[in-house]
């Protein structure tokens, strides 16, 4: 069933502007599909023993009924969550020059700088729970890489609207504008000053795993020796991006030994397994786009094109092995469901940072859009966490669910390059 820009556009605006409102109802707080160990029911079974914590934490994240009230987990602040907002809100000022949006960007800046977690080379942030996995246990707050690249990162995207002065102009905002203008501090954020200290922290307090002269990868947190190739690669983007900006030679040097690594690591086929120990050789949807995308903006960064050949092939392994034919995206190659909410905002995200190499990639980004807008939206404006084969999850995660379909969507209704949109219902 073909539709036309208009309706497309108009339809992804709408679920857009639902799914906004429900977010800010929300007051930004929200649960997490790995936040089990904040109910003080289960945190002290877990602490005893870090494989019983993994099980209670999968259990309750694969329930289809959400016992997070019955276990007194409150809803909280995630750290991820509120660097994925600072971009979103940063773009939704871009487009709209509504002030609204501008105080949200500077408060989620603060936010963010007050709640990095402390004693370390640079800024950098974690989760806001304990966090048992396969490897070791990481209690809240640790940082990651991930996390902190991301953050920072998204610091960078904010720039523009951190270093925007008070008498900017507002427009679609409730009350008066001019109010809001007055009312609205110039902020003090130094965004890049933030992205800096962020890479201290990488080069500084991750482990490393060497391979030759010139290849590294850098461990997920502080305290393991886990090696995963998203991890290391989006690591390497906030390196790459702050010397775009700042020059710094050793920046270069370590971003692109850590890009060779892992473009080392790619399979004869295009994919990526999840990292390099024998327990995490799956490869997944949302995972291999972290690859993609960060590889892209690696080489663009860097102003090179050594990682080109391996970022096409493995686009197109992606492309072409990790949805159905009708575009929806499988979370392995292998295995359809679930169909997890994430895989579709990365996978929305990863086609529009192809759309300039790939004539199909913009039809799909809004075919996906508007199917998951139908399958996985609620009346009420937020998206469910997963279509499995049976039943839906309609957990209402906020990091996980919420914050990157905002960013997905945003994206949509920014990009310029529309063409013609085709959705299958």
């Amino acid at each position: 069933m073909s539709r036309s820009t208009a309706t497309a556009t108009s339809e992804v605006a709408l679920a857009s502007q639902m799914l906004d409102d429900w977010i800010e109802k929300e007051g930004f707080l929200g649960w997490d599909p790995h936040d089990a160990l904040n109910s003080p029911v289960l945190r002290g079974i877990a602490r005893q023993n870090r494989f019983l914590g993994i099980a209670l934490l999968q259990f309750l994240r694969r329930s289809p009924i959400n016992l997070r009230r019955l276990l007194k987990v409150r809803k909280g602040y995630n750290p991820k969550a509120m660097g994925l907002f600072l971009k979103n809100y940063a773009d939704k000022f871009f487009s709209t020059h509504n002030v609204i949006h501008l105080r949200r960007v500077q408060f989620f800046s603060e936010w963010l700088l007050e709640h990095s977690t402390p004693g370390f080379a640079g800024p950098c942030w974690g989760y806001n729970f304990d966090w048992p996995n396969r490897g070791f246990f990481a209690p809240a707050g640790t940082p990651t890489v991930v996390n902190t690249a991301f953050i920072a990162l998204s610091f960078l995207d904010a720039e523009a609207a951190l270093n925007c002065s008070s008498n900017l102009s507002g427009s679609g905002t409730a009350g008066s504008a001019q109010a809001e203008r007055e009312q609205t501090p110039e902020s003090s954020v130094d965004a890049l000053s933030v992205a800096r200290g962020a890479c201290e922290f990488i080069l500084r307090d991750l482990n490393v795993l060497r391979a030759g002269a010139s290849q590294i990868c850098f461990s997920y947190t502080p305290l393991d020796r886990r090696f995963v190739h998203n991890a290391n690669l989006l690591g390497a983007w906030l390196l790459a991006a702050v010397y775009a900006r700042t020059g710094e030679k050793v920046l270069a040097e370590r971003a692109t030994e850590a890009a060779r690594f892992s473009v080392r690591c790619q399979r004869l086929d295009g994919s990526w397994p999840y990292g390099t120990a024998t327990r995490d050789r799956w490869v997944d949807n949302f995972h291999t786009g972290y690859v993609l995308m960060s590889l892209r903006h690696i080489g663009r960064c860097l102003k090179t094109d050594e990682f080109e050949g391996a970022t096409s092939k493995g686009y197109e392994f992606w492309k072409e092995r990790m949805f159905l034919a009708n575009s929806i995206p499988k979370y392995y190659p292998e295995k359809v469901y679930p169909i997890d909410v994430h895989c579709v905002a990365q996978a929305i995200l990863t086609f529009l940072e192809f759309a300039d190499c790939d004539p199909e990639a913009t039809r799909r980004a809004w075919r996906l859009a508007l199917w998951a807008v139908k399958h996985m939206q609620d009346p009420s404006g937020f998206f469910y966490y997963q279509v499995c084969r049976n039943y839906k999850n309609r957990t209402p995660y906020m990091r996980w669910s919420q914050a990157w379909v905002q960013r997905a969507l945003t994206a949509l209704n920014t990009h310029r390059s529309l063409g013609l949109v085709a959705s299958e219902t």
